[in-house]
């Protein structure tokens, strides 16, 4: 038994739920809780292997969410917190300058929103393919920030997403296991994002970028 519960535990997917939940504890467990720029990376750097499973469709998605990411991780060796990258670009004016951290860490947080509506696309229904769920997602969350040039590709290189099977198969998941471990993150990234525009809201900085 705890075999199989240690085996469950190795496949992405779970990983990924795993890592979130603990994160959702933590900002939970207070209201004034300061959530650490590391930790909060190192949760985040187990979405990218979702989407390299997704091929050529999402390689857009993975190259900027990966190298968001090591922004990231590489300034959190100088600022502890979330709230100490942001509070910095506010100081000096450059908070959606482009590479800024705080620009960056919007665009992982797009990340971690178009992995949930993804999810939640993907268990709709038995029937639903991967393309459906990931054309609703993308159109949902990315494409409003996306130029045409960039909507266009997306758009082609959706008819290349593995199929349904293939992609359970990539993540070592079943129809079952895979709605558990998906509904997981679902619930659990919730109030991260939450926590993530809270961020912004309190300190007068609009979300619709």
């Amino acid at each position: 038994m705890a075999q199989e519960k240690e085996s469950v535990k190795a496949t992405p997917l779970a990983a990924m739920a795993e890592a979130f939940e603990e994160l959702s504890r933590l900002v939970n467990s207070c209201s004034s809780y300061h959530l650490s720029l590391s930790h909060f990376c190192d949760a985040c750097s187990l979405v990218s292997v979702l989407f390299g499973s997704l091929g050529i469709a999402f390689k857009f998605a993975e190259l900027e969410y990966v190298s968001k990411i090591r922004n990231l991780l590489e300034a959190s060796k100088t600022y502890e917190t979330l709230e100490d990258i942001i509070d910095r670009d506010v100081k000096y004016n450059t908070v959606r300058s482009a590479g800024s951290h705080s620009r960056n860490l919007r665009r992982v947080r797009q990340g971690l929103d178009l992995i949930r509506v993804l999810f939640e696309q993907f268990l709709s229904s038995n029937d639903f393919s991967l393309r459906e769920a990931a054309s609703t997602a993308y159109s949902e969350v990315c494409a409003p920030y996306h130029t045409w040039a960039v909507r266009a590709a997306v758009s082609a290189g959706m008819y290349a997403l593995p199929v349904r099977e293939q992609l359970l198969l990539r993540l070592n998941e079943d129809d079952q296991s895979a709605e558990k471990q998906m509904r997981r993150y679902i619930n659990a990234s919730l109030p991260i994002m939450a926590y993530v525009d809270e961020l912004y809201k309190a300190r007068d900085i609009s979300l619709d970028w």
